[in-house]
């Protein structure tokens, strides 16, 4: 085994895992605790942050049951965390309520207007609706107006990877590439906003609220001596800035170039471009920080993207639920033969995928569709159709973030779930037209999460060389001629023009809320 290791937490939203990898970027040993969460409503997804520390802490001891685990070879530990998911602590440090978890729908209807020059501002720029949705979705402001007891006892409102950080360390501390949510920062300088920043307005955070922010790949801390206890960690062990899951995983893809466009099939779909500039995807949806120090990460995403494969499989996959237990394999898997016999395009029948609104869809408006059903459709063109609405969608905002940074896209890393399956592998490649590779590693939030550790302690001088030494690619799927003339004509013809055909009946259902 390697005398130098790197430990990397990954507390994504349906496991969190503990990697051990070495300097290459081959993983050593890996243990993994589920997640799950309960909602007390409907559209309601939280969970008692205690949860999250004691899987934590659970897997790190199951890592070190390992046999090839020398827990002394460990140089280095990073976290990377879910985006979105805030937590409020008191004076002690103690959790005052249930963490609120990014899939939470709850909305507050109560919205103070905003004062100042900004509404008439966000008028005249036509992002009313935008700004409206930021305050709809902000914890913070449905905190302190539903559970205002709760809020007054608030000293300290962290994000997931600020409060794992902190039972690790002891230290108020957490990286820049995790501020993603509806809180105060400033994306284009990657800094808590200025005083007279609407987003204050809309938060109702004081800055002695929220953590002190470091740069990815410096140092949050130590292993504290309660943390090594709990854990089994070696006490001192330093603790360095990562990022969020998806920042983490355009690193671990090796996507740190303008040119490299990284696509995630997790629960949300993403395509990921590393930017020096700062460069807006949509019109005031600001770019996500990096875990490059400095950099930004260009991002548009259908939300809730790949979870439409676990909705479907919930919903009308039972069949291939029960095979899989009685053959060993994957119900994904089943689903996967089933589909590989249909042609591309699925006969005709097209998926539009926005199953839940977000912010980076086209409105807020917005709904999915599936249109063009005929007699011989059966379930696996559904399936089917799922995974090509969700490419078709990412190469949307993969032209739109070539309109914006005026550079060719021209190599795709696919990582997620969803990259374990080679039909919605080889569709990615036939719809994009471009190659299709797989990283050589399925954990590359993880992976992303070491490579910060090892430039943050200078194993390397850069991130360039972390990437070369630590980022390997898999197998790369190649586009297919006839299929590529196919979903071009499906994607001009029907796709790109769904939206604004169906947006007024979405609107009425809107109105109607529906």
């Amino acid at each position: 085994m390697t005398d130098k290791t790197l430990l990397a937490i990954d507390n994504g939203t349906q496991s969190l895992r503990a990697i051990l990898f070495d300097v290459q970027g081959q993983i050593i040993a890996k243990a993994q605790i589920p997640l799950d969460y309960y909602s007390d409503h409907p559209g309601w997804s939280e969970q008692d942050p205690q949860v999250f520390w004691n899987s934590l802490c659970r897997a790190c001891r199951k890592l070190s049951r390992q046999p090839n685990v020398d827990l002394s070879s460990i140089q280095a530990v990073s976290v990377t965390t879910l985006r979105n998911t805030v937590v409020n602590l008191d004076h002690a440090g103690e959790p005052l309520r249930p963490a609120i978890i990014w899939t939470d729908q709850r909305e507050l209807d109560s919205i103070k207007p905003l004062t100042g020059i900004w509404p008439y501002l966000f008028k005249l720029v036509g992002v009313s609706d935008t700004i409206r949705n930021f305050q709809t979705r902000c914890q913070a402001a449905w905190i302190a107006h539903h559970q205002p007891d709760i809020w007054r006892k608030t000293d300290k409102y962290l994000m997931m990877s600020g409060y794992l950080n902190y039972k690790l360390t002891g230290e108020f501390k957490d990286s820049t590439a995790s501020q993603v949510g509806y809180i105060p920062f400033d994306y284009k300088n990657h800094r808590w906003e200025k005083p007279n920043s609407w987003k204050w307005q809309i938060a109702p955070i004081e800055l002695k609220m929220l953590p002190e922010l470091v740069k990815p790949g410096e140092l949050i801390g130590h292993i504290n001596q309660s943390a090594s206890e709990a854990t089994g960690l070696p006490q001192g062990l330093p603790v360095i800035a990562s990022g969020a899951d998806k920042a983490s995983e355009v690193l671990g893809s090796g996507c740190i170039e303008d040119h490299q466009a990284c696509l995630s099939y997790g629960t949300t779909a993403t395509i990921n471009v590393t930017s020096q500039r700062y460069i807006e995807p949509l019109r005031f949806i600001p770019p996500y920080p990096s875990t490059v120090t400095d950099a930004y990460t260009i991002e548009y995403q259908i939300y809730r993207g790949y979870w439409m494969v676990s909705w479907f499989k919930e919903q009308f996959g039972h069949r291939e639920q029960d095979l899989s237990v009685e053959m060993g394999v994957s119900a994904e898997q089943l689903l996967d033969e089933a589909i590989a016999i249909i042609p591309p395009g699925s006969d005709g029948l097209m998926l539009q995928p926005y199953w839940s609104p977000g912010v980076k869809v086209p409105g807020p408006e917005a709904r999915g569709a599936i249109i063009g059903f005929h007699d011989g459709h059966t379930r696996a063109h559904v399936y089917r159709a799922i995974l090509e609405g969700i490419a078709y969608g990412l190469r949307d905002g993969k032209e739109s973030i070539q309109l914006r940074t005026k550079h060719p896209i021209d190599e795709l890393m696919v990582s997620g779930g969803g990259s374990q399956s080679d039909v919605a592998m080889q569709l990615t490649a036939d719809i994009f037209n471009l190659p299709a590779t797989r990283p050589h590693t399925y954990e590359t939030s993880a992976l992303g999460a070491a490579i910060n550790a090892a430039v943050g302690i200078g194993l390397f001088e850069n991130y360039q060389d972390a990437v070369k030494a630590m980022c390997h690619k898999g197998e790369t799927f190649q586009p297919i001629e006839e299929n590529v003339e196919r979903y071009q004509e499906l994607y001009e013809k029907v796709y790109k023009k769904m939206y604004q055909r169906l947006k007024p009946i979405y609107r009425s259902l809107r109105n109607l809320k529906l």
